[in-house]
Parts: C-alpha cells; sequence; structure tokens
C-alpha cells in the first residue's frame, strides 16, 4: 500500500483516500514525534510555500504532485531534485455542467437582471487579492448598456465593498452577492470571468469557469494562465488593453461563441475523473 501526504486535501485527494492501495500518511505528534524515526509518505501533493519541513517531504517523497508547470519549475529551481520526480496534475473540475442559456434564464430572474445582457462574473475567498478592484474599474470603463456585473464573496468583502460603492452611482452596472448558495449556477450563467488577481498559486475558478463555457481574462503572473491563450491574458491586474478586448469580445457574438467552446473543450480534460486517472498512472509507476 503506497502513503500519500499533503497540504491541501483537494478532490483528486479525497477520491484517492477512497481506494484500498493508498492510505495517509499519519501525523506524528507529542513526544512520538521527538522520538519516533521520521517517516515520509510514497506521493507528496505540494502546494504553496516551502519551509524546512515541506522541503523535507519533497525530498525524500518518491513521487511529488503539484498543480503547475510555473510550481514545477520553482521547485527544481529552489531545490535539487530530478525533473522526473515531479509530475503536473491540474487542479480537477466536478460540478453538473447544465446548459447555460437555461441556468441564466434562472438566475436572471432570481436577480431580476435583464436575460438579454452579457454577464461578467467574479468570485473569490479572497476579493482583494483576487483584484477586485482593477475588476470594477475595467467593468465600469466598458461603456456598454448591455453588460451587467456580478461580484461574489463573503459576507464581510462584500459588506466592505458596499461600504465603498455607497458614494458611486453603479447599481445599475454592479451586482454583489455574498455567500451565494448555488455558485455553479453563477459560473454557468457568466458570459465572461475575469480575474485581475495578484495571486500566483493556480486559479482554479479559471478552469471551472472554462468548463461552464466563459470566456475568461486572468493575470500573467497566475500559473492559471498555462491553460488559456495569450488574447486571455492580462500583463498586470491593472492592464487597461483588457477593456478593448472585453468589449470588442462581447459585441462580437460569433467571437463570443467561439471561444465559450474553445474553453469548454480544453477544461474537459481535466474533469475529477480524467484527473484522478492521470494521478493513478504516476502511482503505477512508483
Amino acid at each position: 500500500m503506497l502513503t500519500i501526504d499533503y497540504k491541501i486535501k483537494t478532490k483528486v485527494v479525497s477520491e484517492l483516500l477512497k481506494q484500498e492501495n493508498i492510505s495517509e500518511l499519519k501525523k506524528s505528534s507529542g513526544l512520538v514525534k521527538v522520538f519516533k524515526k521520521k517517516e515520509f509518505a510514497d506521493i507528496y501533493f505540494h502546494s504553496g510555500a516551502l519551509d524546512k519541513e515541506v522541503i523535507e517531504k519533497i525530498e525524500n517523497a518518491k513521487k511529488v504532485i503539484v498543480n503547475s508547470q510555473t510550481s514545477k519549475e520553482q521547485l527544481l529551481k529552489e531545490l535539487e531534485i530530478p525533473s522526473e520526480k515531479i509530475e503536473v496534475v491540474y487542479p480537477a473540475i466536478n460540478i453538473e455542467y447544465q446548459k447555460p442559456k437555461d441556468i441564466k434564464k434562472k438566475v436572471c430572474e432570481d436577480l431580476k437582471i435583464d436575460p438579454k445582457k452579457k454577464i461578467v462574473f467574479i468570485t473569490a475567498q479572497n476579493l482583494k487579492s483576487a483584484g477586485v478592484v482593477e475588476f470594477i474599474n475595467i467593468v465600469m470603463a466598458l461603456n456598454l448598456k448591455d453588460v451587467v456585473a456580478i461580484i461574489e464573496g463573503n459576507k464581510k468583502h462584500i459588506y466592505n465593498l458596499r461600504f465603498q460603492l455607497s458614494k458611486y452611482d453603479v447599481e445599475d452596472k454592479l451586482i454583489l452577492l455574498e455567500d451565494y448558495k448555488n455558485i455553479d449556477e453563477l459560473f454557468l450563467a457568466s458570459d465572461v470571468f475575469l480575474l485581475p488577481t495578484h495571486n500566483k498559486n493556480f486559479a482554479s475558478s479559471i478552469l471551472k469557469a472554462m468548463f461552464c463555457k466563459c470566456a475568461v481574462f486572468t493575470t500573467v503572473n497566475n500559473a492559471a494562465k498555462e491553460v488559456i491563450d495569450v488574447f486571455s491574458t492580462m500583463e498586470s491586474p491593472s492592464d487597461r488593453s483588457i477593456i478593448f478586448k472585453i468589449s470588442a469580445l462581447l459585441n462580437n457574438k460569433e467571437d463570443l461563441k467561439l471561444i465559450k467552446n474553445q474553453n469548454r473543450k480544453i477544461a474537459k480534460q481535466y474533469t475529477l475523473d480524467k484527473q484522478l486517472a492521470r494521478v493513478n498512472e504516476i502511482v503505477e509507476t512508483i
């Protein structure tokens, strides 16, 4: 039986632990941790920052799985480990796909939006680092009458945004939603997912939006750039050229449809079943 260790329990990790040939490395604590010889997992799922403990886990694992080529390159740059030891498995998508047209009709009724309007969407656990200020600046500069922007986040972040925006007349252009129950419906109802993020770690929401037939845009510093084309990348969170790109796309029905379909085709490669199969292929090589 092989053992695995991880920092974040992803969907793939959860599914792996259901298999009879995989078990989680037991964590030692207290005096046991002091006197017992250190044990390391066969496979380590790496994410986040490097520290002494993480480096030990990486160096002693038989395989290390990261969620982007960017992350792999960082490890190879900072640690003396063979390239073939590190495998890239992108984040897995695990949502029920429904026809965007049907879901958009439902969402527009619920939120009292004209269904003819195009929806530009952002959601994140931390809206500030996800570039919500830049998002607002971009959508307000679009100057298109048939566009509405939706911002979804936790209660605290949305409360702060409401307060900051209270002195501006943006009600007809911006909809703020806190802790929305069915977030998947917002992805399916949207036309554009715009994430001018400051974060470097792979934004799995980009893949989710692509799977839901959204056109997507994010910053070149984020690892999600690896699954999108150059047209969809921003040089920085405040890259003003994105205003013209989004405007042109929303004004061209055929181009928008083409990009939506292309994005879904790409994202279908990263469903939970396919990513789990990819990890099991790696398991078989150990």
